[in-house]
């Protein structure tokens, strides 16, 4: 890790160099190792350190952006060519007012020194925890174990200067079977808190419960969802329709002031809550609030960045600026949803006929302001009866509104559980619900 000033200076280097009237640096560095396995075996073990230097210059309203990892004095300079040279080429931004101004951000500390520690032994004992537990049931496990640790400087010419630095340990598996397959998965700012074997026996579990699946007709039914199916739910409300610009655009959802869920709906985003992946401030170095999107089924509000606030009257950015160039506008990414006080036991006690669901896949967006997705279930899919799960059911494919299925929550889950995106440093924590209608649409032959 370079650190606070080392990053500090390097994009100190940057503005000297720059002759725009406004220039943004983002600089991020980091170290991430990842460990792979298949077949019951570890397969790959790799690691990374990258640094990533990003400019955005304003020059009369135009904007143009360089990224580039050469940090030499040289490398450095050709850098703000670059992104002087692409504004210049711009058309004028009529309604670009400013880069933002300096304010104070509250610190959030999410670095675990065991996390930044951790070895690619300690990877692969890890590892080895759940290929033992899948072997020993005669399954196939795959999946990785991966450690980050990440720094980010935000700095500007009008005197922004933000500085975050956080680790994360993620580790998921899919457990295969003849006809047959469970999922496990947990993340944690500290590796310590990370159990494999735990992992494992879920998976395992699952892939046992689910073997010689059967077919269910479609149609509207009762679901359990656990935590990985909510996030996705979650995830893409947020994708789809919690951000200023999707609103000013007449594309979203939220219709502020009314009831659009069940009131047992709570939805936030919450950039200093350790149990996420904290991130205190947004790309353009601006203070992060907490913002609460849906309380008790009510729209309340959506997030800003500078250019959505400076459409609107009386409206100052919430720190949800994605990096620059972008065109999806501020959104959230640390979003939360409200425990309740059910435990999946009760869930289940109280299901007269219904389906479990471990996780959806392949989930694609139909219908943004309906917020109508539609996907599959996957790695453990079962049929409920009389309070029990009684047999496991093939894949199916669901076409449901997520607020429509939001609407008839009936219970939810007194857990949260961080679900961290497999691509990227972000993370939803969500609960289980159990929902009393959603629709499945097909069925699959596995």
């Amino acid at each position: 890790m370079l650190g606070k000033s080392r990053l500090a200076e390097i994009a100190q280097r940057v503005l000297d160099e720059s002759s725009a009237d406004q220039t943004e640096v983002t600089v991020t560095s980091g170290d991430s190792h990842l460990t792979r396995f298949a077949t019951n075996t570890i397969h790959q073990n790799v690691s990374e350190t990258n640094v990533t230097v990003r400019v955005r210059s304003v020059i009369d309203q135009k904007t143009g952006v360089a990224s580039g990892n050469e940090l030499s004095d040289e490398g450095l300079k050709k850098l703000v060519e670059s992104a002087e040279t692409i504004a210049r080429f711009q058309q004028k931004n009529p309604e670009f007012e400013s880069l933002p101004g300096p304010q104070p951000v509250k610190s959030v500390n999410a670095v675990a020194d065991a996390t930044a520690a951790f070895s690619p032994m300690d990877r692969a004992n890890g590892v080895e925890a759940i290929l033992k537990e899948s072997r020993a049931n005669g399954l196939e496990a795959a999946g990785a174990f991966s450690t980050e640790d990440n720094d980010l400087y935000i700095a500007n010419s009008l005197g922004v200067s933000a500085y975050h630095r956080g680790t994360v340990a993620n580790i998921l598996t899919v457990i295969m079977g003849e006809n047959s397959s469970g999922y496990g998965a947990s993340a944690a700012i500290d590796v310590q808190n990370i159990d494999p074997l735990a992992v494992g026996k879920i998976a395992v579990d699952k892939t046992i419960q689910s073997q010689n699946p059967q077919s269910i007709e479609p149609g509207p039914y009762t679901v359990i969802l656990e935590e990985e199916a909510v996030a996705d739910m979650v995830f893409f409300l947020g994708y789809m329709g919690f951000g200023a610009l999707a609103v000013q655009e007449g594309r979203s959802f939220m219709k502020l002031g009314e009831q659009i869920t069940g009131d047992q709906i709570t939805i936030w985003d919450d950039g200093h809550d350790l149990r996420g992946l904290p991130l205190p401030f947004d790309f353009e170095g601006v203070p992060k609030q907490n913002v609460m999107l849906i309380e008790n089924g009510v729209a309340k509000n959506v997030v800003y960045d500078s250019a959505t606030a400076a459409r609107e009257e009386g409206k100052t950015s919430t720190g949800h600026s994605l990096s620059a160039p972008n065109t999806f506008g501020p959104l959230p990414i640390n979003l939360f949803m409200a425990s309740g006080a059910a435990t999946k036991e009760e869930m289940l006690a109280s299901t007269e006929r219904g389906i479990w669901v471990t996780r959806f896949h392949y989930t694609n967006i139909l219908h943004p302001v309906k917020t109508i997705l539609t996907g599959m279930t996957r790695d453990g899919t079962f049929l409920i009866e009389n309070g029990k799960i009684t047999r496991p059911l093939k894949n199916m494919r669901f076409t449901q509104s997520i607020l429509e299925a939001f609407a008839s929550v009936q219970s939810i889950g007194r857990n949260l559980k961080m679900v961290k995106d497999e691509w990227n440093s972000i993370a939803t924590c969500v609960p289980a619900v159990k929902l009393g209608t959603f629709t499945f649409t097909g069925g699959t032959e596995f």
